[in-house]
């Protein structure tokens, strides 16, 4: 086996493929944008407005009728709004993840998937913050959970975990909104001088806030870029830690356990990344990103999900020794009640989602693999869905039989959430449209030109591959 050299050693294998220059990166970015709208982006823009449409709907009737027309019964008063809240919130960590934690840790390869991670986040979590405030039922007096003088001198709860979803979503969404848009700057400045009409050049303009380039501005950009980074970080863990606690400090049976904020963080981030690849991987295809959202990425994403899987299932495991070391009879009938009772399907579809289909990632050639790689990612976005139904579900059998009940939706609760989709596909759809889905100004930064001692690895390139090349001739990719 040859060791490597000391050069490779220095100059690994670059993260921008096809031998590009900093020019046609800028191209190839830059020009999905630009071109004019395709076919296929119209129909799925319309397939996305008609799921909008019927969320508009759904949300409409309910105001309207109450939630009754929910399949609420006396058992369990939390039915899938609460299962999608949660679902959505943690389809909204990978972005905050890959952009603050692994930019803080110096991890080059995030630069091409942050941005796009970042809007999947921003638009995930406003699905979320749908369903606590319908599941209200008087949307109307949604203001009485915010400290603000009222006409009753009423003042919230603080004590309650789901006035503290109310502080933690927003604040996370206000700083996963600011870091974003901080990190799209440069890039908005680009399209600005690019732009061709003039609409488009004001519009530009003006997000880009007289962005010019220059050393000062450069120096500002990335020291608000680090301390928004640092600010996002704690909230990746406080979050869904909090989320949980709407869950852990009551004392339902299943429910009142102190793993709960490690397991449901540990969750977040596996179906966060699994999204992410659901996402990035048909718009690297259709918009020719391959070059910059790469197999490497991939992978190294793969890895992720098959770690927090580990841990998941490790979790669950948990949850069954916890309940039988503790010899609570209430404890040990909800776990066996999940795995054997009217609801058991829906805990085997969890089981063979998140845990057994995590560790084909184990495998190499099932990693690097991209369809594969989408596949499983739905598998596991669809496992990490019915991971929050299982576990809402656990109030269906309380500590009265008197009281059991068996949930089940309604039309109006399917379409609430598929409506949901809508509202996402559409934010989606936009963004991908009218601003740069990869960070372009980050991704310069990592390739091989951006090196001072490039003159070496170009040299070293040439020398290994037998040929010789001239300081305009592109890099090798």
């Amino acid at each position: 086996m040859a060791t490597p050299t000391s050069q490779e050693t220095v100059f690994p294998p670059p993260l921008v493929e096809g031998g590009h220059t900093f020019g046609s990166v800028t191209d190839a970015i830059c020009g999905v944008v630009e071109k004019p709208t395709s076919n296929g982006w119209k129909a799925a823009f319309t397939a996305a407005l008609a799921g909008l449409a019927l969320f508009g709907v759904s949300v409409g009737y309910l105001i309207w009728e109450g939630t009754g027309i929910w399949g609420l019964n006396n058992p369990v008063a939390w039915g899938w709004a609460i299962v999608n809240f949660v679902f959505w919130v943690g389809i909204g960590h990978a972005g905050t993840l890959i952009s603050a934690i692994l930019f803080l840790f110096r991890q080059k390869w995030r630069t091409s998937i942050n941005r796009f991670a970042e809007a999947m986040t921003i638009f995930a979590v406003i699905c979320a913050l749908t369903f606590p405030t319908i599941h209200v039922g008087r949307v109307w007096l949604l203001y009485w959970a915010m400290p603000i003088p009222n006409q009753m001198g009423l003042w919230p709860n603080f004590r309650s975990p789901l006035l503290w979803d109310v502080f933690a979503v927003s604040t996370y969404f206000t700083v996963s909104l600011l870091f974003w848009f901080v990190g799209l700057v440069p890039d908005l400045a680009t399209l600005r001088d690019r732009a061709k009409t003039k609409i488009a050049h004001t519009l530009y303009g003006m997000a880009s806030l007289g962005w010019r380039g220059a050393n000062r501005h450069w120096q500002n950009y990335e020291r608000a870029y680090l301390i928004l980074a640092g600010l996002s970080t704690p909230l990746v863990l406080s979050v869904h830690t909090i989320v949980s606690f709407d869950f852990a400090v009551s004392v339902v049976p299943g429910w009142h356990t102190t793993i709960f904020p490690p397991y449901f963080v540990a969750g977040a981030i596996f179906s966060g990344f699994a999204m992410v690849l659901t996402l990035a991987i048909p718009a690297r295809k259709v918009f020719g990103l391959q070059d910059f959202i790469t197999v490497r990425h991939i992978e190294n994403m793969n890895k992720i999900i098959l770690v927090t899987g580990m841990m998941v299932g490790y979790a669950y495991a948990m949850e069954f020794f916890i309940a039988w070391y503790s010899q609570s009879a209430y404890e040990s009938f909800a776990f066996v009640n999940r795995a054997f009772g009217p609801y058991a399907w829906a805990y085997w579809i969890m089981v063979s989602c998140n845990v057994i289909t995590p560790q084909l990632f184990w495998f190499k050639k099932i990693r690097t693999n991209v369809g594969l790689s989408f596949i499983l990612s739905i598998f596991v976005n669809i496992g990490m869905w019915f991971e929050r139904f299982v576990i809402t579900m656990s109030l269906h059998r309380d500590f009265l039989p008197s009281a059991w009940d068996y949930y089940s939706p309604t039309i109006w609760d399917i379409t609430t959430f598929v409506g949901t989709f809508g509202l996402f596909f559409t934010l989606f759809l936009l963004f991908l449209r009218f601003l740069p889905a990869v960070a372009i100004a980050e991704v310069k930064g990592v390739m091989p030109q951006a090196n001072p001692h490039w003159e070496g690895y170009h040299q070293h390139s040439d020398a290994a591959h037998g040929t010789t090349a001239g300081h305009g001739d592109k890099v090798h990719g």
